[in-house]
């Protein structure tokens, strides 16, 4: 009896992730050709949490037409920024049984730039993606190249952004999928990113396992080692990669539906909360992505309510 309930529970969850997609959900990432009102903003993709592309939204920054390598190197070459150095690519990723996140290192954003324009190495791949507000905190030089916020977002959501952060490296360097409790206003400067996306309502479908935390560290000879962190809990992370997806191991997977996108240069994606996402992107891309804390409101409770479920009923 209690597994012919499980077994309703589960058929439940799965019709409700598609009849979600059928209702909600775009069949691809829509485009505006200009910056929305603050209003339009808000009822048309905020309360909807529906993610769009805005073009023509950031023609009026500085950085838009001086950002390239060869300034960075003039300009702010000698400032020292926190790097994400990792075998692979994947920062922040599943590898085995682990939760591997990446070696830091303070390198001068010069050298940083000499490796992407190959006149330099460095073991590994390299990627300037520290959160918590590194532009600001490590590049403040480059503030007066971009706006502080994004005014109609920030009226719309009647905050201003919790944290800015800047993003350039390697084309190697890739974000699992993943998701965060932000709304993300996710701005290309140089170069484009790859995103893969899936709404909140395919939480069924996505697999998550618990980790030990760990790691990369880098020896002087160059080699990687994992050590784990063993004064931390255990992490939950998705184990899947959604480009090579392991269907025999994750089989519900297979009813996940991906919506792909990639932002150019100039534009915004508007990356609503709790959309999962996987990012990839072009050798040497300069981005900046506004957070704005998301509000704790019914959305989050519904969401919270299917992940408990997912969880409870053992679907994925």
């Amino acid at each position: 009896m209690a597994e012919e309930a499980l077994e309703a529970v589960r058929r439940e969850l799965r019709e409700f992730s598609v009849a979600a997609r059928e209702l909600s959900v775009p069949l691809a990432v829509p485009y505006l050709d200009k910056p929305p009102t603050p209003l339009c903003f808000y009822r048309d993709w905020i309360c909807p949490n529906r993610p769009c592309i805005i073009r023509n939204a950031l023609q009026h920054w500085p950085a838009l037409q001086k950002w390239s390598l060869p300034y960075f190197r003039a300009t702010v070459g000698s400032t020292e920024v926190s790097v994400a150095v990792t075998p692979d690519g994947y920062a922040d990723a599943v590898r085995g049984d682990r939760f591997v996140m990446p070696a830091e290192r303070r390198l001068p954003l010069s050298f940083v730039v000499d490796v992407l324009e190959d006149r330099a190495q460095h073991p590994g791949v390299l990627y300037v993606q520290k959160q918590c507000s590194n532009l600001p905190t490590e590049l403040a030089q480059l503030l007066p190249d971009l706006e502080s916020h994004v005014p109609w977002a920030s009226e719309a959501l009647g905050k201003m952004p919790d944290a800015v952060n800047f993003w350039l490296g390697e084309a190697a360097a890739v974000t699992s999928l993943h998701k965060d409790h932000y709304e993300n206003l996710y701005c290309v400067v140089s170069g484009e990113k790859h995103f893969l996306l899936h709404p909140p309502s395919d939480r069924p479908f996505i697999p998550y396992e618990l980790y030990t935390p760990a790691t990369y560290q880098l020896t002087e000879e160059g080699a990687f080692k994992v050590v784990d962190e063993e004064a931390m809990e255990k992490v939950p992370w998705i184990p899947l990669d959604p480009l090579a997806p392991d269907l025999a191991r994750y089989p519900s997977y297979s009813q996940a539906q991906a919506l792909r996108c990639t932002v150019q240069a100039g534009e915004i994606l508007y990356l609503p909360a709790l959309w999962f996402h996987h990012v990839q992107q072009s050798h040497g891309c300069i981005a900046v992505n506004f957070w704005y804390d998301m509000e704790y409101d019914f959305k989050y409770s519904y969401f919270q309510l299917l992940d408990s479920l997912t969880k409870a009923s053992g679907l994925n």
